[in-house]
């Protein structure tokens, strides 16, 4: 499993690439790998501002739909609109072209109660 350690993560099994006053989330190499096949990704939340630990969509795999769990209060600013015709790229490339949601940071501080690489990896045991 892959694990870069310049994301930090969430207990919850998504990642956050800070780019400036803004940051981009998806989920984790091992969440697609527990949820399996991606087939649909549901996010309707543009322009909104999510909280913390709030739902910002969900993901459909072949037997189950989970939500997305906000890993920073934000405003989103984009959908990876990729994801509508190619879900799998969460599948194949969950840390580049499979990521998720674009936001505005609204507290930078949040991102110190991330989990770095080295800790995500302990925390699914790996």
């Amino acid at each position: 499993m892959n694990f870069p350690s310049e994301l930090k993560y969430t207990k919850d099994h998504e990642w956050v690439r800070v780019e400036g006053n803004e940051a981009y989330i998806g989920v984790t190499d091992f969440a697609q790998r527990e949820l399996g096949d991606i087939v649909y990704v549901d996010i309707n939340t543009v322009g909104s501002e999510v909280a913390k630990e709030e739902v910002f969509g969900t993901v459909e795999a072949v037997k189950t739909v989970s939500d997305l769990y906000m890993p920073v209060t934000g405003t989103v600013l984009e959908v990876n609109a990729e994801l509508n015709d190619n879900p799998e790229l969460v599948n194949s490339d969950p840390y580049g072209q499979g990521w998720m949601v674009k936001v505005s940071l609204a507290d930078a501080a949040e991102l110190d109660s991330l989990l770095t690489a080295e800790a995500y990896q302990e925390l699914v045991g790996a």
